[in-house]
């Protein structure tokens, strides 16, 4: 027992490494602070969506910017879109669950928000279509997903696809980058 939990243990270290080494990724992280922190300043809002363990890496990931990351401060406009389950459960039962996010976009974002949307296979569904009806509202999109991207890749304007196919190990590094933006978001939108 005590071998495999090294061994899970080091899967996920090996995933991060590729993370480090990785300039792209690096660059791509540094882009979206900067547009977040931009839409931020400009009175915009972020929105996170996912599914199973992936809403709930959402809810917290909005939760850091809502509430706080590090320092006292405002709350930064912030929501996970699955938090209504009133909502939730009556768009899935009256149209489709495929519907649950994009319908909110629809409705109320506007142009130069976000959505962040975290899938581990890249083509959730529900995920899809919302960053389809996010291009119609010129909304900016940043998705977290596996190695390949699926099918977010082409409509995502920032992609974390991390470099696994295992879904444990792409949520850990979806949460740690998830992380780091918050933290240097919140560094740079309350700088003095």
């Amino acid at each position: 027992m005590i071998d495999h939990i090294k061994k899970i243990i080091s899967a996920s270290i090996v995933v991060k490494q590729k993370l480090l080494q990785d300039e792209s990724m690096l660059k791509t992280t540094n882009e979206v602070v900067n547009t977040i922190v931009k839409s931020f300043k400009s009175g915009n809002r972020v929105y996170f969506a996912g599914n199973g363990g992936s809403a709930a890496d959402a809810q917290h990931l909005a939760a850091e910017f809502s509430g706080r990351f590090y320092t006292d401060r405002l709350a930064l406009p912030a929501e996970a879109l699955h938090c209504n389950t009133s909502y939730l459960t009556a768009v899935a039962n009256d149209y489709s669950f495929d519907e649950v996010y994009a319908r909110l976009i629809r409705g109320i974002a506007h142009p130069g928000d976000v959505l962040v949307g975290l899938s581990t296979s890249g083509n959730s569904g529900n995920i899809i279509k919302a960053f389809e009806a996010a291009r119609q509202k010129k909304v900016i999109t940043i998705g977290f997903t596996g190695e390949t991207g699926g099918k977010l890749k082409p409509l995502s304007d920032f992609l974390f696809n991390i470099p696994s196919t295992d879904t444990p190990r792409i949520q850990e590094a979806h949460i740690l980058l998830g992380h780091i933006v918050c933290e240097l978001v919140e560094k740079e939108f309350f700088k003095s």
